[in-house]
């Protein structure tokens, strides 16, 4: 660089610190500002690495003489310096885009409104398992541009929310895989669908001919869009409604995926991740390893015993026969269709948080059938109260996960079974969603 450029990172995060330490080592005169409080983990890495700060505020007059702009995924473009930055058209990107410019490793791409983090999980242990040398990054692990600043990775296996993709524009993935779309994040997208169909489309921006996107042929919002946009690189679906030639599906009970003419099948009973949701997640992480020509012995190892991931309908604990499952990652409805088509015994179901515009009626007919008692547990859950009233006897409203737990405890029997499938954010009682899965699991130790 001729002249020191000089970076701004809003939000002192695990993204907005990695992408700090990147910034720092490329050159950059770097200032990381987040309007709350910066974590006392991230400000002592900050320090050690004599990174300028600032916490609680947004100097305006520091930030809007930034040459490049690297945003946190959870601060909204409706933020009002945001707003101002894009008046000055200083250009704003996510840490994804911020580290893919610095790294010249293969990226595999996991995006989707529900199944990311399984999905991702499970295709860097297939990887992993291979010997490759990869790390995992996006909304899992160590942050991407740490990683680029400190390790040298051949490959990366990224999870990728929408608000990550929103900040791409150079960035592309080698494979790119979108595992569904359904209603999510309304809030953040003016409560307009195509508007956040847009974004999980960005997951095949800049791809090439010979780069490839995996994708469910069972979701019809992926099946519209793909009639109407150009994609370049080569196309791979998976299914669990009809036989396919090339890539994934299921017959007589058979997973079985074939690409470029390489074949492997395994029985869905040998998978290790039980339920609908999870052949498709099986599906699209095999793939992924066909694609990269690994060895079929060690894909069918991973796939028949991987662990799952934590706070992903989780199998937590049995108390008195009664067993107490964690999905506090269930953040919006679909996730918790899946979760309750999933359960095989009458369900005690804790729900609610903060409603991202739910439309309860989808859960409806899965309701009646399997959940025999709602804890509700949030702030204001009087959406919930009214659109399942008419159809659970007993729902009742709880303030904390103590009393929610201890709730859904005394409303269950031998084997029945409490569920925590909240289909809300987290953010009304709790930092995030992991807190609120690991207070779950405090509360049932507690019983």
């Amino acid at each position: 660089m001729m002249k020191q450029d000089k970076l701004v990172i809003l939000g002192g995060g695990e993204s907005g610190v990695g992408a700090a330490i990147l910034g720092a080592k490329k050159g950059f005169e770097v200032f990381v500002s987040d309007f709350g409080e910066i974590k006392d983990e991230y400000k002592s890495i900050l320090e050690l690495r004599n990174l300028k700060y600032e916490e609680k505020q947004h100097t305006e007059e520091l930030i809007l003489d930034a040459s490049l702009v690297v945003k946190s995924p959870g601060i909204s473009d409706k933020a009002l310096i945001i707003v101002r930055l894009k008046e000055k058209n200083i250009q704003i990107i996510s840490e994804i885009e911020f580290a893919g410019r610095f790294t010249n490793a293969k990226t595999i791409c996991i995006t989707g409104s529900n199944g990311k983090t399984t999905t991702t999980m499970l295709t860097y242990e297939i990887l992993k398992r291979a010997g490759l040398n990869v790390g995992v990054a996006g909304n899992v692990g160590k942050s991407f541009a740490l990683q680029v600043a400190d390790d040298n990775f051949d490959y990366f296996v990224i999870e990728l929310s929408s608000f990550q993709l929103d900040g791409m524009y150079d960035f592309r993935a080698d494979i790119a895989v979108l595992l569904n779309i359904t209603p999510d994040h309304l809030d953040r997208y003016e409560y307009k669908m195509q508007n956040y169909v847009d974004s999980k489309m960005r997951i095949v921006r800049n791809q090439k001919p010979d780069d490839w996107f995996v994708y469910c042929a069972d979701d019809p919002i992926i099946l519209e869009e793909l009639k109407k946009t150009d994609i370049r690189s080569r196309k791979i679906p998976f299914t669990i409604m009809q036989a396919l030639n090339d890539g994934g599906w299921i017959e007589n009970k058979v997973m079985k995926l074939n690409v470029n003419n390489n074949t492997f099948d395994m029985t869905i009973y040998e998978l290790a991740l039980q339920g609908q949701h999870n052949l498709y997640n099986s599906m699209a992480a095999g793939i992924s390893g066909s694609i990269l020509n690994l060895r079929k012995e060690g894909i069918r190892e991973c796939l028949s015993d991987f662990q799952g991931v934590e706070h992903r309908l989780e199998r937590f604990l049995r108390v008195h026969n009664i067993e107490f499952i964690n999905d506090s990652k269930a953040t919006n409805i679909n996730s918790v269709w899946y979760a309750l088509e999933s359960m095989s015994t009458p369900v005690v179901w804790i729900v609610g948080g903060v409603d991202k515009g739910n439309d309860y009626s989808i859960l409806f007919d899965l309701v009646k059938e399997k959940v025999k008692a709602i804890v509700c547990l949030g702030k204001d859950n009087n959406k919930i109260i009214t659109a399942f009233s008419g159809i659970v006897k007993k729902i009742v409203d709880t303030k904390s996960m103590e009393e929610a737990v201890r709730t859904a405890y005394f409303l269950s029997k031998k084997n029945d079974t409490v569920l925590l499938s909240p289909a809300c954010a987290s953010f009304d009682l709790f930092k995030n969603y992991e807190e609120r899965g690991r207070k779950f699991k405090e509360s049932v130790r507690n019983l």
